[in-house]
């Protein structure tokens, strides 16, 4: 495909450049280069307010299939979103805290959601003022989401269902007002049957329970959630259809988002090819490891642009639409790709990579003490695992694209 950015594009840069500009000031600018993966923890609080910001002006939803303003947002094309992405990452604008409810529950609601439901949470979405969590994976369902035991139970007084059940490896669940839950409704059901796509509403005293999770990075953005008869105010997609709706959403999680996490991959790889360059004794070894990095990672934004390019033909329903196989290998891409990328900026550091701030049975905050690349390497070693590990990549790629025989259960 032509991916080229057009005149109407580059007028769109002049102005994103210029917002941002004008708006990174203050406390907003303190907070450039806060935030992002391994990270969360930095400036929460202004970037939560950062978000405000961004839906002030307008710049919240740009990818939805909605008229353009219908809630205040910009509509952009394609293209686009892509160089409002490369501005945003040039001017190290703080690390967003509205992602998941922009890129995964908004797209999902429109798809499969009411009109209604559509008004009622899209509004504050756009706006920056209501921030979500995922609640899909469990202590013994990770991957394999169709092995999920959260329960949900209709209440015959209001309709509405009651969900108890504990779920893992919630991004950002302690910063959210909502979350977006898979649970079984149909008592007795298995696998990808009898489950619903609930929206439960975080702030229920007694009721939900956010424990955060320590990583061996020091920081705490993932967290184990607690349900305990939880009021789930409604479903998106009708009750039973909640693994259509989820599958909907992952192939969401692998459209545009992909390309616009690429841009900040390229950012952290310029960080480690700058290092290396300062290290003062060029390797060989290491020179072609960065070559290749940079290599894969062009080759990565290709193959998104091709996938995307084929989801925006006629009939292309979603960036999986084209080929089914497209988000796995996504996943598989970058999963890898970071990961690798993370032992590289360590290797370049040299033995200057293995100090650390204090032993941590004394309790010291450790994280307080990693650097850049430190945290780099860390966080990356669990790119392979969440969001669907390699190995359940593998196998959907194997069976439902290849069409080969199913692992024996």
């Amino acid at each position: 495909m032509d991916f080229s950015f057009g005149d109407a594009d580059e007028q769109l840069r002049v102005r994103a450049r210029a917002w941002l500009t004008d708006h990174l000031v203050g406390p907003y600018g303190r907070a450039r280069g806060l935030g992002g993966p391994g990270s969360e923890h930095q400036g929460a609080a202004v970037r939560r307010d950062w978000e405000r910001e961004l839906g002030r002006g307008g710049w919240i939803g740009q990818g939805w299939e909605v008229p353009d303003g219908a809630y205040g947002q910009r509509r952009l094309s394609l293209t686009g979103q892509v160089v409002w992405a490369e501005e945003y990452a040039a001017l190290r604008a703080p690390g967003r805290v509205g992602h998941i409810g922009e890129n995964l529950l908004a797209p999902t609601l429109i798809a499969y959601g009411t009109p209604e439901q559509q008004g009622r949470h899209l509004p504050g979405i756009a706006r920056g003022e209501e921030l979500w969590c995922q609640g899909y994976s469990e202590p013994g369902a990770g991957s394999d989401l169709a092995g999920i035991r959260t329960a949900a139970v209709r209440d015959p007084a209001d309709g509405r269902h009651r969900v108890t059940g504990q779920k893992i490896w919630t991004s950002l669940a302690h910063d959210a007002d909502w979350c977006f839950v898979l649970a079984r409704t149909e008592a007795g059901s298995r696998r990808h049957h009898g489950l619903s796509f609930l929206l439960v509403r975080m702030d229920q005293p007694g009721r939900i329970e956010v424990r955060p999770i320590r990583q061996m990075s020091g920081t705490a953005e993932f967290n184990e959630v607690f349900f305990d008869g939880a009021v789930a105010e409604e479903s998106v997609g009708g009750e039973g259809n909640g693994w259509t709706v989820a599958m909907g959403l992952l192939a969401l999680e692998r459209g545009v988002s992909t390309l616009v996490q690429q841009i900040g991959f390229a950012a952290e790889l310029e960080r480690v090819v700058h290092a290396y360059a300062a290290c003062g004794a060029p390797d060989p070894v290491l020179r072609e490891r960065l070559v290749r990095q940079w290599a894969e990672l062009r080759t990565m934004r290709w193959n998104a642009l091709r996938t995307l390019g084929a989801a925006v033909e006629p009939g292309g329903a979603d960036p999986g639409a084209a080929d089914p196989g497209a988000p796995s290998v996504a996943k598989l891409l970058w999963g890898g790709w970071h990961r690798r990328l993370g032992e590289l900026a360590v290797a370049v550091r040299g033995a200057a990579a293995t100090a650390g701030p204090g032993p941590w049975a004394q309790g010291v905050p450790y994280e307080d003490g990693l650097d850049e690349e430190q945290r780099l390497f860390l966080f990356t070693r669990a790119d392979t695992i969440y969001g669907g590990s390699d190995e359940i990549q593998r196998n959907i790629i194997a069976e439902r694209v290849l069409g080969l025989p199913k692992e024996p259960r």
